[in-house]
């Protein structure tokens, strides 16, 4: 008799083989150099490339995309070379690398944007307040509702973002649907009050993340495309009247997309607090992917194991224990104690020593 899969046996995602089921999950981290990426990046992500799979920070497609200061881009020739030494360091040590395309849509500010606003589905601003500008912390402020006409030309960048991350070197991207960003702004009627062919109906709201997806699996093929969506989220100011209906039919017409996997993050402790959200996602969106799952959000090995040997999923990410466990894996096989990371040092901030925090964790003896 076969033994149920566990965090440490080997996988399959569409045609990569990988050496575990552990995912790195995308996390902001704001080490690149203005919007390049760095060494250091490289070796970051190096130092991590024991996970079956690592999944990059989120990534700009053009440069009114920004919503972080010192945030990587991946629309100039400049950053696709730079972006190649990451690609490089991770597959020399055997691993297997996705980059996260993104948007952030209204979660911007013009100092970011070149004085810039930024824009949205709709004229209707986040609650919520902007950290990592020029400015230090400010207000978010209303955005430019997008005409429809400037839509096709956002898919564009997508699209080339996705070229240029082939060109880089990448296994594959993932579409950052979540978190409140651009995609996410389209889904949600709370941020998505258009009435053109973009809004309305759920079918509606979801045709730019159809033509997004078009665009990008037209560069890679849908097996090396997966998307990242958090039906429970509510930073960022998200709300949906119907969550569960908008969400369901999302993942139906993902399935037909034949991606290479669905990400799916668990509400978290102000996700809880804030409002009656869906929990847990897993089981109640698992059973409708027909694609493979990654579930995220609030795992543990044990309870890694448990959702994989039940075959909820097929993967398991992990994001704040891979800052201070950069060999992960190894811990886990190891049944070894976990660093805690520094808080304080989860983001890039001015002039501090950039590896702090980020580099200068070390794996175990």
């Amino acid at each position: 008799m076969t033994s149920p899969p566990d965090l440490l046996t080997p996988g399959q995602m569409g045609p990569l083989t990988l050496k575990n089921r552990i995912a790195m999950a995308p996390m902001t981290r704001l080490r690149a150099v203005g919007t390049m990426p760095t060494s250091l990046m490289a070796e970051y992500y190096a130092q991590r490339a024991s996970a079956g799979l690592v999944i990059t920070e989120c990534t700009m497609v053009s440069p009114l995309s920004n919503g972080y200061l010192n945030c990587p881009g991946i629309y100039s020739p400049e950053q696709t070379v730079a972006w190649r030494q990451v690609t490089e360091a991770v597959h020399a040590q055997g691993g297997k690398i996705f980059l996260q395309l993104w948007h952030s849509g209204r979660i911007a500010h013009p100092s970011l944007l070149g004085g810039e606003m930024p824009v949205a589905p709709s004229a209707i601003a986040a609650a919520d307040t902007m950290l990592y500008t020029p400015l230090g912390k400010v207000a978010v402020e209303i955005p430019r509702a997008l005409d429809s006409h400037e839509i096709p030309h956002i898919v564009g960048q997508f699209e080339r973002a996705a070229q240029n991350a082939l060109t880089a070197g990448f296994d594959g991207v993932e579409l950052h649907g979540a978190f409140g960003y651009l995609i996410d702004q389209f889904l949600q009627d709370g941020s998505n009050q258009r009435t053109d062919d973009y809004g309305g109906t759920i079918e509606n709201r979801y045709r730019f993340l159809r033509e997004v997806i078009n665009a990008v699996c037209g560069v890679w093929g849908s097996d090396h495309v997966g998307i990242k969506l958090s039906p429970s989220n509510t930073f960022h100011g998200m709300i949906d009247a119907n969550p569960k209906a908008l969400f369901s039919y999302v993942i139906e017409q993902l399935n037909r997309a034949e991606l290479a996997y669905i990400h799916l993050m668990e509400p978290n402790a102000q996700d809880l607090a804030t409002r009656d959200v869906i929990k847990p996602v897993l089981t109640t969106f698992g059973p409708l992917c027909q694609r493979p799952v990654i579930a995220n959000g609030g795992y543990d090995q044990a309870t890694g194991n448990q959702v994989l040997a039940a075959g909820q999923a097929a993967l398991v990410s992990f994001g704040t224990f891979f800052i201070a466990n950069p060999d992960l894996p190894r811990r886990f096989a190891a049944d070894a104690p976990l660093a805690s990371p520094d808080v304080a040092t989860y983001y890039g901030q001015g002039d501090q020593n950039l590896d702090q925090g980020y580099t200068d964790y070390p794996a175990i003896a």
